[in-house]
């Protein structure tokens, strides 16, 4: 059986680190804290996608570490709530904010979004969720909790790396899974869950190639930063995170996995 890694809590343990930051950066082109597959090109399409302007109440739903919630506000003056279920994530999150003058309109919990959310009904214009509910039981309850929380008209947009497009080994699946729990999908079972939750979809964008472009840029730099990252992760986490992100690259260069970014809306 593939060994665990742990991703999340020594990215997020150790955000200031020179040594992350500088992975990030060089993975990324910008860093916003990230540990995900978007690129700074979907980065930039995510607020016109949802059509965020000053007015705008928005969730993010996986927040992280919180650098892109507040990079949204700081741009476009909207509010925005970040749940994640991680603590040092959400700890660091509400750090920043406070550190950029923030919290009045970017604020941070830690919460485990397969159980309902504590929003009273259409409280959202907006909601997103970049690389998360493949990590999420029940994600059709979860879908269908979102849309009761969207104000008619607004928009819902999430990603799913995890769509299986070819014959994949338990092999790959055991090392594709080693940093966490995850969902795999059929293709068009998203789109069959987005109606069923309520929401219409309005567009659907492979961004396949776009992840495994950032899966080998981010094992490269790791790699060239081996004795740096082992001092902090030790070599085995090392190593396995090294073995992860060469099978996300592999699986997705070959199309075996795929991933695609859905734009939905709710409709009046």
């Amino acid at each position: 059986m593939q060994q665990k890694v742990d991703l999340y809590d020594s990215a997020y343990d150790n955000y200031d680190s020179n040594v992350y930051q500088q992975v990030r950066t060089e993975t990324y082109g910008q860093d916003f804290g990230q540990t995900s597959w978007v690129t700074i090109r979907e980065s930039e399409e995510i607020p016109q996608l949802l059509a965020l302007n000053a007015d705008s109440s928005v969730l993010e739903v996986g927040c992280g570490s919180g650098g892109y919630a507040l990079h949204l506000a700081e741009k476009f003056g909207c509010r925005v709530l970040g749940l994640d279920i991680n603590k040092a994530g959400v700890r660091n999150a509400n750090r920043l904010a406070m550190a950029r003058n923030l919290a009045a309109l970017v604020r941070f919990e830690q919460r485990d979004v397969s159980t309902s959310l504590p929003f009273a009904d259409a409280t959202f214009e907006a909601v997103f969720s970049n690389d998360v509910l493949c990590h999420v039981q029940r994600r059709v309850e979860v879908l269908r909790e979102i849309f009761r929380v969207t104000k008619a008209r607004g928009r819902f947009l999430f990603s799913d790396a995890l769509v299986i497009s070819g014959l994949v080994t338990h092999e790959e699946i055991a090392t594709r899974s080693s940093i966490g729990f995850y969902v795999y999908s059929s293709p068009g079972e998203n789109e069959r869950l987005i109606e069923e939750a309520g929401f219409r979809l309005m567009q659907m964008i492979d961004t396949t190639e776009s992840t495994a472009l950032i899966a080998k840029r981010w094992h490269d730099s790791r790699e060239k930063r081996e004795k740096e990252l082992i001092a902090t992760e030790g070599h085995a986490n090392f190593q396995g995170l090294q073995r992860f992100l060469a099978s996300v690259n592999t699986l997705t260069t070959e199309r075996r996995l795929r991933r695609y970014l859905y734009v939905t809306a709710k409709e009046e």
